[in-house]
């Protein structure tokens, strides 16, 4: 058995295809399913079950992938070790980031990690929150930044940010005049139409959650992945959405909406997190220590 195999294993099973595996292992489909049938002609066990569209785990190989899981994460965990004690300071962290999050908070993270830590490679993955959660529990990303409540039990985490959630409506909105005076009661956009996130995405079902409080269930129009698409909608007229603060349009935006307090102050609370367990390199602690020095947080740890 060679430890590749395990690599190969663990991919597989992940996406379910062995194109996609193949691809991002960076081999030969071919290779790659000659590879598992050597692994399953030594093990004497079938670890996958082959269909016409996807290939889906054994009993037998959802062990075998559990515990290949752990000795790769093992071995990565002996080298960062090693290389934590001899002070080289050298490596690679994989960074995970929600799109909206990634692109207003990482830019003022980054180039000073960067000053500071430049013999470390930062790798970022975008995700949906979905799927950002999976990849950290699968240990794809050294640390995520994710919005609270975490669902898994196998992640930990540090508090980062609490921020305030924003209602933003067009500029010639009856409410828009409420702007800096106050808050506005949530319950009197029950006949608004609504702009949300896609499917998968962390903030849509919390806009959601936030109309059913108020008691009304939102009429949704609009859909967007991005943000500033929602903003560009609203800011159009075509009906308002909420927005975390962190991304509001300034007012050198000529395509930026009005953004009002909610009476309720709804807040949305950002964390670093991990898997449960996984070793914490010196340079995912430094990472750490960055953001919740440019970025703020109470610095308390959870989970």
């Amino acid at each position: 058995m060679e430890f590749r195999q395990l690599q190969y294993a663990i991919q597989i099973a992940a996406d379910k295809n062995f194109s996609r595996a193949a691809e991002k292992l960076h081999i030969a489909q071919p290779s790659l399913s000659q590879q598992l049938s050597k692994l399953e002609k030594e093990l004497g066990v079938l670890l996958f079950h082959r269909n016409t569209n996807s290939v889906e785990l054994t009993h037998a190989g959802s062990l075998f992938v559990d515990k290949a899981q752990k000795i790769v994460d093992m071995l990565g965990e002996i080298r960062q070790e090693m290389d934590d004690i001899s002070q080289l300071r050298k490596g690679r962290l994989i960074i995970g980031s929600m799109p909206i999050t990634g692109a207003h908070m990482l830019p003022l993270v980054l180039p000073v990690f960067r000053e500071r830590y430049p013999e470390i490679e930062i790798l970022l993955v975008e995700e949906t929150s979905a799927n950002l959660s999976q990849l950290t529990i699968e240990g794809r990303t050294d640390l995520s930044v994710l919005s609270m409540p975490l669902q898994e039990q196998s992640l930990e985490y540090e508090l980062l940010v609490e921020e305030e959630i924003l209602l933003a409506v067009p500029p010639l909105h009856p409410a828009a005049s409420a702007a800096g005076e106050g808050t506005v009661d949530l319950a009197r956009f029950r006949d608004e139409p609504f702009i949300v996130l896609k499917k998968g995405q962390g903030l849509r079902q919390t806009a959601i959650d936030f109309c059913l409080d108020a008691g009304f269930s939102p009429h949704i129009v609009f859909e967007s992945s991005n943000i500033e698409t929602v903003q560009s909608l609203v800011a159009a007229g075509m009906g308002v959405a909420f927005v975390p603060a962190m991304v509001e349009r300034g007012k050198w935006s000529e395509a930026a909406p009005v953004y009002l307090s909610v009476s309720s102050r709804p807040t949305r609370t950002l964390v670093i997190a991990r898997r449960r367990g996984r070793y914490v390199s010196k340079a995912a602690e430094a990472f750490i220590a960055t953001m919740l020095e440019l970025i703020g947080g109470n610095n308390q740890k959870g989970g």
